[in-house]
């Protein structure tokens, strides 16, 4: 089994077509089709349900795709480990994380990181933490700064660096309602299904078995906070949330509850790979 087989797999499996996974990979489609035939000869399995418009993973493929992605993972880091010892640092890193975490300020930290090892190429992704850490454990992201609501999945581990409550935001003329029963009949902002905040507040609800409704759902802090200022719905916030700038002027109050909901934020790392040097040196400049 050759590395180029792996890779040219992971692509059309990521991609869902053959012709976008060549382009990718920069190859003619007829020489990565012959890879991934030869690759199914010798595993003596279907990877994919081929179709006119796109491609599946069969189960035999989703199986080798998570081991696929890890094997390409450690030779990368194994190659970049061998480079650190000879004084460089190179390569891909992998960063993912939700917004406004408040912990991480990544901008002026990947800029000084490039600064000093130039001879890293970052790739950045923004994303809800649910996504963050299943990218984390498939290998396709080296590290990620995230806001679980729970335990991680087989394959993740977490390093927790913050935690904050969560505070109801409201427009300051809208009524003052706390507890959670009397928010039942309330309109929601929220983020969408995969962040960590929405999580946390799915779990408050859940916990005193009422069921609220989520009016207007986003994926950009922003555009909550616009949307709370309009009036059309409260929200269940991060305390960093709402101290930003944009939330000035709102109504920011804890929930009338004995047990408050804690927003935690942290680090997720692959638990079974050694991290790369890459990842290392950002986080020891991060103070994490």
């Amino acid at each position: 089994m050759e590395l180029r087989h792996l890779e040219y797999f992971v692509a059309v499996a990521e991609e869902r077509h053959f012709t976008r996974a060549a382009e990718r990979m920069r190859v003619a489609q007829s020489g990565l089709s012959a890879s991934i035939r030869t690759l199914e000869r010798e595993l003596g399995a279907e990877l994919f349900v081929r179709s006119t418009r796109r491609v599946e993973l069969t189960e035999a493929g989703r199986a080798l795709l998570l081991e696929a992605n890890r094997t390409l993972a450690s030779v990368a880091a194994a190659r970049d480990a061998v480079a650190a010892v000879n004084g460089l640092l190179r390569g891909r890193l992998g960063v993912g994380s939700e917004q406004c975490l408040g912990v991480v300020d990544l901008p002026p930290l990947l800029a000084r990181f490039h600064r000093a090892h130039p001879g890293v190429e970052i790739r950045l992704r923004y994303a809800g933490t649910a996504r963050i850490i299943e990218q984390v454990r498939l290998g396709q992201l080296n590290v990620g700064f995230v806001a679980p609501s729970g335990p991680p999945p087989e394959g993740v581990r977490l390093r927790e660096l913050a935690a904050e409550p969560m505070l109801l935001l409201s427009h300051p003329d809208r009524p003052v309602r706390r507890s959670v029963e009397d928010l039942r009949d309330e309109n929601f902002v929220d983020f969408t299904a995969d962040w960590g905040a929405r999580q946390v507040s799915n779990q408050v609800f859940a916990r005193a078995g009422v069921e609220r409704q989520v009016a207007v759902e986003v994926n950009d802090v922003h555009t909550l906070l616009d949307f709370v200022r309009q009036d059309l719905g409260v929200a269940l916030v991060p305390a960093p949330v709402a101290r930003k700038s944009q939330a000035e002027g709102l109504r920011a109050v804890p929930l009338a509850v004995a047990d408050q909901p804690v927003w935690r934020v942290a680090v997720a790392l692959p638990a079974s790979a050694s991290v790369a040097p890459a990842t290392d040196v950002l986080l020891g400049m991060a103070g994490f």
